[in-house]
């Protein structure tokens, strides 16, 4: 149970994290990159197992490790971008309710059963999602707009729980979670380099030193964000519907109050509406 705690707290720090990352001018792209190459640190040098480079086109993760590399560098962006201009609650909300994703994926792949609750609450999901990223003050022709982040996070962070719950149920072995967490962030940094050199080169932007800075805040939490949600995934005797009810639902209410204590955020009733479905779709759905 420790390591599904650990996993809440730190993964609501991320959005946090984010925030901050706006209020002191940094580039949130640049500090993403870096992150990745400080979370693959971590991850190598905590491992018991090592795995050199050369040898991990031969590991039976691999090609998941190396699409949910792709989809970190690219969701975890679109993220830092939906806390700054949506607010957390939305980010938070946005992410937590792709939840339905790998309940709808359970029951193609896994041949789960479908309830009519389980319907209803990822309907009331979508709804949760609309209503927590609508304010009053927006026009309708930018209210369009203002859904397009927290939809393309909502399917994108289902893609990765999906994805990440299939791996290390097949491929990933107990002692090979850290190596296995360190190459995701290692793929993804990839990535993100190539994609930070080519705007260098083409004059975009100039890399700033302070984003080594947030880099670094960044990347050790985030490291272990996904290291104790694998570790609690692997937790005998609790069922995953279970720990994803409470992680979801726990990180939800917990970046909310972080929006509204220490960045001052308001919530407009239909927000709180859109939060208070979102924690009742989450049960609903993985309720047994």
């Amino acid at each position: 149970m420790i390591y599904l705690i650990l996993s809440v707290l730190i993964s609501s720090s991320l959005y946090v994290i984010f925030k901050l990352f706006d209020v002191f001018k940094i580039n949130t792209f640049q500090a993403i990159v870096v992150n990745y190459i400080v979370a693959f640190i971590i991850g190598y040098a905590y491992s018991d197992v090592k795995v050199s480079v050369s040898a991990i086109p031969q590991q039976d993760w691999f090609y998941g490790a190396l699409f949910l590399g792709f989809l970190f560098i690219t969701i975890f962006n679109v993220m830092a971008i939906t806390s700054q201009r949506n607010g957390l609650s939305v980010a938070s909300v946005s992410g937590r309710m792709a939840v339905v994703i790998p309940i709808i994926f359970g029951i193609v792949l896994y041949n789960e059963t479908i309830t009519f609750i389980k319907v209803i609450g990822i309907l009331l999901a979508l709804v949760a999602v609309y209503l927590t990223s609508v304010k009053s003050n927006q026009s309708k022709s930018f209210e369009g707009s203002s859904l397009i982040l927290p939809i393309i996070l909502f399917l994108g962070s289902g893609a990765i729980d999906t994805l990440l719950k299939y791996t290390e149920l097949n491929f990933v072995p107990d002692e090979s979670i850290s190596i296995f967490s360190a190459y995701i962030f290692g793929i993804a940094f990839v990535f993100g380099i190539l994609f930070l050199v080519y705007q260098i080169l083409m004059k975009k932007e100039k890399f700033e030193m302070k984003s080594i800075f947030g880099g670094i805040a960044l990347g050790i939490p985030n490291y272990f964000s996904i290291e104790f949600l694998i570790r609690a995934l692997k937790i005998k005797g609790i069922e995953s519907s279970v720990l994803f009810t409470i992680n979801n639902v726990s990180i939800v209410l917990l970046t909310t109050l972080f929006g509204l204590f220490l960045f001052k955020e308001k919530l407009e009733n239909k927000n709180w509406i859109g939060v208070l479905l979102a924690v009742i779709s989450i049960i609903l759905i993985t309720k047994d």
